[in-house]
Order: structure tokens, then sequence, then C-alpha cells
């Protein structure tokens, strides 16, 4: 039988508690229980455990004391220094030579590579949709928010909000395995409450999926499991800095007149036409227009509840004794908040965020974000049990991976206490998180920031406590959404240069584990322009150039809904102006590119056909999936680097053009047989130098003793 035997040096500031927890081994055996088991004590600060019966397992170390490793994955025996690094012997007597591993020899032989081990995240590449927008599969469940509804000439409301739903979803899900995604990241599907609530960012109920997304045979279930039958994993967006205006369902009450009692000023009440909302703005689906049906509203809401659709029965306000409905009264009562009369057991009560707060700390992480995004009282155990539980039912579904929102809003290790939980549950959970930054996001480590580290990415990713040293606190084993190389593409992708990449990965070293950053031109709040907000409008070879860096750079790519068509080009992320609706912005519908009488003319755009082959030549290369960056180098129209996997057991040279073709020379690569996954040209280097040319806006991916060409020459990848 085999065995695996695996040394740790716990980084500094550990506790001496080392454990190892231990799951998805080769042959299968039944993964340890949290926390693991105690390793050995080994001398000069290292420890060892032996992993009896396998040779293949996926681990994390920790010292239960909260600081832990990212998920690891081991194929063999191995010593894992205090940097973080594998070095496959033992580094106090085998010296410098065994640090970097032993390189397979280079037999100029294609080499078969590693399959997907199915337990490592960064083997995956993901596609972000907002669910409502993407596919309409059930008109039954349609909905249409209070707010900006879109009408046509003749005064008909057209583009319902929640539009897009699972049925949608599941119908086009073969239409995202051929774009190639393994993964798809989906905007929190929990029940919402709020004016304009169709992205799912105004949590009502964690515990209950949104009924407007659901159909009888089409529930979060059954996205979940034709997603598997398919390979492709399930990634849910998770909120746990607020809660919506109205309170949590059967938790808190936030203070509210029903709003079917509302009257503009100069309106009377029965005279509303707002689309489906006729005679008052209550909920046109509910027989009782009402809103909420939280259990712990005060008695006097519920007599009215069931009764008085029409909102015409005079009702007392409790607060101020006055009479509704009653045109302009207050409309602060009906969709306000007033945060020192909130339940200091839910909520904290510190006011709305403002002016400078936006870049320290602890307004950013008491105060709340707008009014219909109210900040929960995270660090409150009743607060922690109510998320946490709610959320582990849904891992239970078989949810492969939470994506966090506003993680700066949450104090590091608050935040951590939540997502060691949801590990601790379901062991192999990978969890990331939104850190929203325009800029390189180093804080206290330079770089023009005028916001301090304990706000700002990186720091997420660590468990130190100096601002000013990363390497003060190991790997949080908490992933981080890639801002600053974002950020970088606004001052260099629209001008046709790759400028300003280099200095935006140099200071890679800060995050606790790089190569597990998500990767993204654009999403749903931002786009790589001046003012962070439009989808990109650049050229389409200018696009096509990012795509080939955001699929061959440390990290794991990630697509916004459409931009394999180029979709809503130039459009704000988000509505604007006081009359802007979804149809004018990045957020629009989607599904009609999708019909069958569209799906033709959108599979054969460049974009998707250019994703699509970049997502096989990934898939197919450990080096591009899991490799850290070395021999970086930009100038303008080119950049190259190394991915060297595994010490050399996969290895790629990278070159990448953007507007004109290039000639690449790297220094100092591994002697041996290179073919290219784009063209197929083969180089044998004897002097550790590899030079080759790339056309403009391609891609050169040299691999030693690699498989040669991947997937089928399109306009820009050839």
């Amino acid at each position: 039988m085999p065995d695996l035997t695996v040394w740790f040096h716990p980084p500094r500031g550990w506790a001496d508690t080392i454990h190892v927890h231990v799951w998805g081994t080769h042959p299968p055996k039944a993964a340890t229980g949290w926390p693991g088991v105690p390793m050995q004590a080994h001398g000069d600060g290292w420890y060892v455990c032996l992993i009896e019966g396998v040779d293949t397992a996926s681990l994390v170390f920790h010292d239960q004391h909260g600081r832990q490793t990212a998920d690891l994955r081991r194929e063999r025996d191995g010593w894992m220094d205090r940097d973080g690094q594998w070095q496959d012997a033992d580094p106090r007597t085998a010296g410098t030579a065994a640090a970097s591993g032993t390189a397979p020899a280079a037999t100029g032989a294609p080499a078969p590579q590693a399959p997907p081990s199915g337990v490592d995240f960064r083997e995956e590449t993901i596609y972000f949709l907002i669910t409502t927008r993407f596919y309409d599969g059930d008109p039954a469940n349609n909905f249409y928010c209070r707010d900006r509804i879109a009408f046509d000439p003749n005064g008909r409301p057209t583009d319902p909000h929640w539009r897009g739903d699972f049925k949608g979803l599941i119908e086009q899900l073969d239409y995202l395995k051929d774009l190639g995604f393994t993964a798809i990241w989906i905007t929190p599907p929990i029940e919402n409450r709020s004016g304009l609530d169709y992205h799912g960012y105004h949590g009502y109920d964690w515990t209950r999926i949104d009924p407007r997304l659901e159909s009888p045979d089409a529930t979060y279930q059954h996205l979940i499991d034709a997603a598997h039958e398919r390979g492709i994993k399930i990634i849910q967006d998770v909120v746990v800095n607020h809660s919506c205006q109205y309170g949590i369902r059967g938790k808190v009450w936030i203070d509210h007149l029903p709003i079917k009692y509302y009257v503009p000023q100069g309106s009377r009440q029965g005279e509303v036409n707002h689309g489906p909302y006729q005679g008052n703005l209550g909920n046109y689906a509910w027989p009782n227009r009402d809103d909420l049906d939280n259990p712990v509203a005060p008695q006097w809401y519920w007599e009215r509840h069931e009764r008085d659709p029409e909102g015409r029965e005079p009702l007392i306000d409790p607060r101020t004794g006055q009479t509704v409905p009653k045109p302009g009264y207050d409309p602060g009562r009906f969709f306000g908040v007033d945060p020192g009369r909130l339940d200091p057991q839910w909520y904290h009560q510190d006011g709305f965020i403002a002016g400078g707060d936006w870049e320290s700390a602890y307004p950013l992480q008491h105060k709340h974000i707008a009014g219909d995004c109210i900040d929960l009282a995270t660090e409150r155990e009743n607060v922690k049990d109510y998320l946490i539980t709610a959320i582990n039912r849904y891992l239970d579904m078989g949810v492969d991976a939470l994506r966090i929102d506003t993680v700066k809003h949450v104090e590091r290790g608050n935040l951590l206490e939540y997502v060691n939980a949801w590990k601790a549950h379901k062991p192999g959970l990978f969890v990331f998180g939104e850190n929203l930054v325009k800029g390189y996001g180093w804080g206290d480590m330079g770089g023009g920031d005028n916001g301090p580290s304990p706000i700002r990415p990186w720091w997420y990713t660590r468990l130190g406590d100096d601002p000013r040293n990363p390497r003060s606190g190991g790997d949080s084993g908490f992933a981080v959404l890639d801002f600053g190389l974002f950020s970088s593409f606004r001052d260099n992708l629209s001008r046709g240069t790759f400028s300003g990449l280099a200095q935006a990965m140099s200071m890679d070293w800060i995050y606790g584990d790089p190569t597990t950053l998500i990767t993204f031109l654009q999403n749903h709040d931002v786009g790589p322009d001046n003012d962070f907000k439009y989808r990109f409008k650049g050229e389409q070879w200018m696009a096509a150039a990012a795509y080939n860096v955001l699929w061959t750079v440390r990290g794991i790519p990630c697509l916004y809904y459409g931009e394999e068509i180029e979709f809503m080009k130039g459009a704000p992320q988000d509505v604007e102006g006081e009359r802007d609706t979804l149809t004018r912005t990045g957020r629009a519908y989607f599904g009609d590119h999708l019909t069958p009488e569209r799906i033709g003319e959108t599979q054969a755009h460049p974009l998707y056909e250019h994703i699509k082959r970049l997502n096989q030549i990934r898939q197919a290369l450990p080096a591009l999936q899991k490799a850290p960056m070395s021999h970086l180098n930009e100038w303008g129209s080119g950049l190259s680097f190394v991915r060297d996997h595994d010490g050399g057991r996969s290895y790629a040279v990278v070159g990448l053009a953007i507007g004109t073709d290039q000639t690449i020379i790297v220094q100092g690569v591994l002697n041996g047989t290179y073919r290219d996954a784009v063209t197929g040209r083969e180089i044998v280097v004897h002097d550790g130098t590899l030079a080759f040319d790339v056309r403009g806006s391609s891609a050169g991916i040299y691999v030693l003793d690699g498989p040669g060409r991947i997937g089928v020459d399109g306009v820009y990848l050839r």
C-alpha cells in the first residue's frame, strides 16, 4: 500500500498545536474530521505526519488558533517550508538545489499532462452572471421591481427585472460548457426585498431561495445537479455584511409602514399608474398588496397584512400619531431607515457611510453602505449562527464554492470566522471575496494608495498584523478578486499597450497565494475605463489581448456574462441617471442572444471562439492553472513570463503581443523541446534561451515537452 508523508514548518507566530486536515485522497479514503490529526514535532521547527494508504491527498495545515494554510494538493512526499513553498527534499540537508525540485528529463516527446484533480479550484475558469438577466426559461415567475421600470412607446412595461431564472440557466448550461467554462458564479439566490432587488444583494431571508428564481421543475437543487452532470461547479454569492432595509424574516424587524399606504406628493390614493403597480406601490403579485411577511413584525402591522389591498383604510403611524394614506407623508416611513432605532442585537447603529469614511476601517465596518444595505452586527453570535447555518444548507445541497460580497466592510478576523466555519463544514471549500478598490490596492505598502492596509484586498489573504509587512503572517486561505490587475487595464488596454501590467504583478508576493486571485476585465459594478463604470468600449482586438493576459498569468480567470460577444459595449455597468433603466446598461437582458434563432450568430463571434480556445489551452496545461510566475518582462507592446508548476513537471514560457507582431526572447529557461499550444511550432532549446515570434493580439505558449497545438485558429489566436 502507498503512503504519503508530509512535513510542515509553520510561519512565525503560529501556535505549536499543528494539525493537518486531509480529504480527497487517492486511493479514496475517508476524510479526517475537522480539525484533522495532530502533527508530530520533528526538530528545527518542523512537524511531520504519515498519511497511510494513499499517494495523493488534499490537505490544510493549521494551528487550531485561526491560522491555516490555503487548501493544498500533494501527489508525493514533500516539505512545506515557512514561506509556503513545497520542497521535494529535506531543505535541512538537501541544500538549495533541492529547493526548486528536480526538473523532469527533457525527452522531446510530448509529456502526458496531469488530469484535473477536481479539488483544486485553480483548475477552473469562471463565468459570472446575474441570474435574473441571463436567460428566461419560465415567464410565469417574471417580476417587475418598483423602481426603474422600462416602458415601450405605448406606455407598456417591458423587460421585467426578474426575468432570467434557474430554468433558463439549466437550459443554457450546454452553452456555457461549449464555451469551455467549468464553474458558474451566480448572484445571491436567497430571498430579497427592496424596490430594486433583482440582483440578489438585498437579503431578506438567507434560509430560503427566492421563489422568483425557481419553477416546479427547476429548483436550486435541480440547477446544482444539472451543472454537476456536465462537470460544472456552482459558486454561490453570499452577502455577510448587510441585509435589506426591511430586516430578516423571522429574526429582526425594521420599522416601516406598509408600502400600499404610500401616496406621492401631489397625488391621491388609488391614482398610481406604474406598469403592473396600479392604485398603489404595494407588491402587485400578492393579493394583499403587502411587501413583507415577517413573523416578528408588530401586531399593528399584521392586522393590516391580510386586508385592505387598496390601502384606503386609515392607519395611524404608531411613531408619529399621524394617519395614512396621506399625500406626501414622509417617504422615509415607508422606504427609509433610522439607524438609531435599529435593533443592536442585529445591526450597527453608527449611521451611513459618507465622504472620508470610505477610506477608514471603522466607519466602513460599522456604518451602512446605503438605505437598502443595512449593516449587520456580524461580530455577534446570533448573527454568525444565523448566516453560517443558512449557508451550510446550500453547501450540503452541493454548492461548490462561495464568493463573499463587500469584504472590506467586515473586519478581517470577523470575516474569517465565517469563512473558516464554512470550510470546516465542507472541507476543501474554495472561498473568495470582493474587496473593491480602484487602484493597485497596496494600502500602507505604497503605490499611491490613500487607504490603509486593513481595508485592502491583500490584507484579507494574510494573517499577520503588520500593515507594512505582509509576510508577518501566513496565507489566510481566503482568496480575493484581483482589483489591482483590473485597475491597471484602465491605463493601458484602451491605448493598445501592456504598459503597467508588470508593475501590478510585481507585488504578487504581498498576497497569501497569488495563484488563487480571481482575475477579470469587468463585472457588474466596474469597467476598465477612466471612470471605472462602463463595459469595455475599446476595439475588439484589445479585448482579445486582455483575455490572453487573464488566461495565462497567475490566477483564476473570470468572464462577465456577454463579454464573449461584446454585449452592451460601452454601456454603464449599472443605472446612472434618474430615469435610466436596466435595458440601457451592462445589466441588460442577455437571453435574446441565446434563442435558437440567434445562437449560431452568438457562437460565431470572434471573441466567443477566442475565449473558447483559451479555455481549451488553459485546461490542458497545469502550469497555466497553478504555477507562480517568474521571468516577468513587459515592454508596452509585449509581455513575457514563465509558469513553472511542480518543479518543471508542467513548464510553460509565455509571450503575448498587443497590437503589433512581437519577437519574444526569454532567457534562463529549462533546456529541452518546446511546443507552442497556439501554432504547434516546435523549438529545441540548448542554451537556456527561447526566442519566438508572436502575431499582434495573439500569444505564444511554449510548453516543455508539450502536446503542441491545442484548439483551432481564430481571428486572434493564430
